[in-house]
């Protein structure tokens, strides 16, 4: 590893809130090569056709970040059914979630990408939840794995949870919106709504790979996305706003 890159790694982490003096991670990122070896070992994308990439840490960080998101529900708002804090965990561990995570910590900077994935800007935000997943792996690995390594994730991720929970609980339909269309359809005795979605390209990671609208009665809308179901939200979503049948935050 090359002292610039050394260099990188060691402020990044301290970006995250892990500086030499963080007893969370036991340790010394400034004198363990170990630790940063597992750090650029996530961060680096598997395009790059190295022999040590995200790959591995991704498979562990999935699984890490779903327990540490149910710790973290559980802990912040005890009270939540199960039903309701699966719902909000799912969006909490999503691949959206990921890559605006990634976003707000300026993961991308320290990346080491292969030319594909460089030049790849529509699957960019995949490339990104990722390793933004990876690095959580990492975390959990250089924080002591089961020995202390889920506490070192929550204490770097659980500020991000808190903002994003209080934005999903203020607004329960946030990103829900074919539920949200199709509880009103029902209520008005209108029937479900219906789905007509097609393919625009082929090209994988494209945030507009399908398209889709959505007809109930006398609603109708249209929305894109990267994949069916997320364009079918969007065309959900086009269709309650279009027609402000959206119930304001809180209620």
């Amino acid at each position: 590893m090359t002292p610039q890159r050394r260099q990188q790694l060691l402020a990044f982490l301290e970006s995250l809130g892990f500086d030499s003096g963080n007893d969370l991670l036991p340790l010394d990122p400034a004198a363990d090569a170990g630790a940063l070896a597992t750090l650029d070992e996530a961060l680096t994308h598997s395009s790059t056709g190295l022999p040590r990439h995200h790959d591995r840490l991704e498979f562990l960080g999935d699984a890490v970040l779903r327990l540490a998101a149910a710790e973290f529900l559980r802990s912040a708002y005890p009270s939540l059914s199960v039903g309701d804090s699966s719902a909000l965990r799912a969006q909490l561990v999503s691949d959206r979630w990921l890559s605006d995570l990634a976003r707000a910590i300026a993961l991308e900077p320290v990346l080491l990408l292969g030319a594909m994935a460089a030049g790849d800007r529509a699957g960019r935000a995949t490339v990104l939840a990722e390793c933004c997943e990876a690095l959580v792996g990492a975390i959990y690995t250089v924080g002591g794995g089961p020995r202390g390594g889920l506490v070192a994730v929550q204490h770097w991720l659980a500020p991000h949870w808190q903002a994003s929970a209080a934005e999903l609980l203020a607004d329960p339909l946030r990103h829900n919106w074919k539920s949200a269309l199709q509880e009103w359809s029902q209520g008005q005795g209108k029937g479900l709504p219906a789905y007509h979605c097609q393919e625009r390209s082929r090209v994988h990671g494209d945030p507009e790979r399908f398209e889709c609208r959505v007809e109930v009665a006398d609603l109708s809308g249209e929305g894109r996305g990267g994949s069916r179901r997320e364009a079918e939200q969007q065309a959900a979503r086009a269709a309650l706003e279009a027609f402000d049948l959206r119930p304001a935050p809180g209620c």
